[in-house]
């Protein structure tokens, strides 16, 4: 069964085309915010994603529209990728450490979304990429793809560790969340949906 969702959104400040697999493939992607693309290179990569993104925004304003409309098309494809979520863990989560920094991450695909994001961030900007968007982003992950997500952020003082651990701890989380569960042959809910 293939679990892929392609994905175009297009208004007055940014164009985005996103292509996703979740059960693997290669990354290509272009935001032109470079400091997002190596964060979403990061999460291909730690999540056995395949994904394909390409995207052209205001930035002449600043990464603000480009990364809440990158979140919310990569929820989008989760979302249309998980169909309705039979055989999946639904539940992940993971601790990541990067040098100074630690993460944590759990994710319910649960059909509600939710974005706890627990983290004081140094105020500063990494090449174009305000800290700050860092949870706009998963905000908007988690609202389009109906994710329960709870991130936070233990430990650090490096912006740029603090929010590679964060998109590294997301996406080892999803990789358990979205994964088959052999022994779950239907729905992994009391209620028999999670799409909703």
């Amino acid at each position: 069964m293939s679990r892929t969702a392609e994905i175009t959104r297009e208004t007055k400040e940014t164009k985005v085309r996103l292509r996703l697999d979740l059960d693997g493939g290669e990354a290509k992607i272009s935001t032109g915010v470079g400091f997002l693309d190596h964060m979403l290179e990061l999460l291909a990569r730690h999540g056995r994603l395949g994904l394909e993104l390409e995207a052209s925004g205001d930035l002449e304003t600043g990464a603000h529209h480009t990364t809440e409309d990158v979140g919310i098309c990569l929820g989008q494809a989760i979302d249309e990728a998980l169909a309705d979520r039979a055989g999946i863990r639904r539940y992940g989560s993971a601790l990541v450490p990067m040098d100074e920094a630690l993460a944590e991450c759990a994710i319910d695909i649960s059909g509600r979304p939710l974005c706890v994001f627990d983290g004081e961030l140094p105020t500063t900007s990494i090449a174009g990429f305000d800290t700050e968007l860092a949870e706009e982003f998963f905000r908007a992950v988690a609202n389009s793809a109906k994710l329960t997500l709870h991130l936070s952020v233990r430990d650090g003082t490096n912006a740029h560790h603090m929010i590679e651990a964060c998109f590294k701890a997301f996406a080892r989380a999803l990789r358990v969340a979205v994964s088959i569960d052999p022994e779950e042959s239907g729905v992994p809910s009391t209620k028999g949906t999670l799409s909703e």
